[in-house]
């Protein structure tokens, strides 16, 4: 009797399925040479692919992580928008939400992405002002990576009626850089966004 072209499918798939539960399914032999040749394993990278993610009840900047840069002949820009951080008010202990901004001219090094979210995510817990956590947040990755040139914007939801949207940048001293942040600091916000979601 013959199979339909739905059974065929079926019977394919609980195949495929047996041998990955078995370990002897070649489907993800690609995957395993690329991590054992990678570009990523042979750098020191604890939390990239980790099953086992601890989650930081307070501020721990120990968990930030950084990568080569593959590309430290060419300035461009990293840009990461961060929509769900949060924090302490350090007087009243009530949450403070925000996005937060990063921009980056990477050097050297570059700062690990799962890092900088489990790093932004020990604010949870952490009391500090909004303008606090910004610098903090900008110095952290300065101290991390060495950058050419860095800024951090918080855009903050309102409590008791006002938003506040601090904003920090930094350029290596003594460099374009410097003169970089000068620029973009002096020129910062002069065309506002007209608020409608907040």
């Amino acid at each position: 009797m013959e199979m339909n072209f739905h059974d065929e499918m079926k019977k394919m798939f609980e195949e495929v399925i047996g041998e990955i539960k078995a370990g002897t399914s070649d489907f993800f032999d690609d995957k395993k040479e690329t991590e054992k040749n990678g570009t990523r394993s042979d750098e020191g990278l604890q939390n990239l692919g980790s099953k086992n993610t601890e989650y930081a009840t307070d501020y721990a900047p120990e968990v930030l992580e950084t990568f080569d840069n593959k590309h430290p002949d060419r300035d461009y820009f990293v840009k990461f928008n961060c929509p769900e951080f949060t924090s302490l008010c350090p007087i009243t202990g009530q949450p403070d939400f925000a996005t937060i901004y990063i921009s980056y001219i990477p050097d050297v090094k570059m700062v690990e992405s799962k890092s900088l979210k489990l790093y932004l995510f020990s604010f949870r817990n952490h009391g500090d002002f909004h303008e606090d956590c910004v610098n903090i947040i900008m110095n952290d990755l300065i101290k991390l990576m060495n950058p050419k040139y860095i800024e951090v914007w918080g855009k903050f939801l309102p409590r008791g009626g006002i938003s506040i949207d601090p904003y920090c940048n930094y350029g290596r001293p003594d460099t374009k850089w410097e003169k970089l942040a000068w620029e973009r600091l002096s020129h910062h916000d002069l065309y506002p966004e007209s608020v409608d979601n907040r």
